[in-house]
């Protein structure tokens, strides 16, 4: 059995389709599966997180990466004021 988690749910990932904790029993579908969310997460989310794909024995962990901008996705951030 192989899994595929995301390692911290943002806003973005919340309001999202996506679904973590995944649970399948091939891995190379598990990897084309969580390579596609991590491209998906990139392209579509608002920009402030970038995220990566660590695979650790029989998991797939979708990570982020360093904040990349001062924009907001809902997860948890201060608010500005304009």
């Amino acid at each position: 059995m192989y899994t595929i988690s995301v390692e911290k749910e943002c806003g973005c990932f919340k309001r999202s389709d996506l679904q973590n904790n995944i649970a399948m029993d091939n891995k190379d579908e598990a990897m084309m599966r969580s390579i596609d969310m991590v491209n998906q997460m990139n392209g579509e989310f608002c920009g402030k997180h970038k995220f990566k794909l660590i695979e650790a024995g029989s998991s797939f962990v979708i990570a982020m990466n360093d904040s990349t901008s001062h924009g907001c996705c809902g997860g948890g951030c201060s608010s500005h004021a304009h």
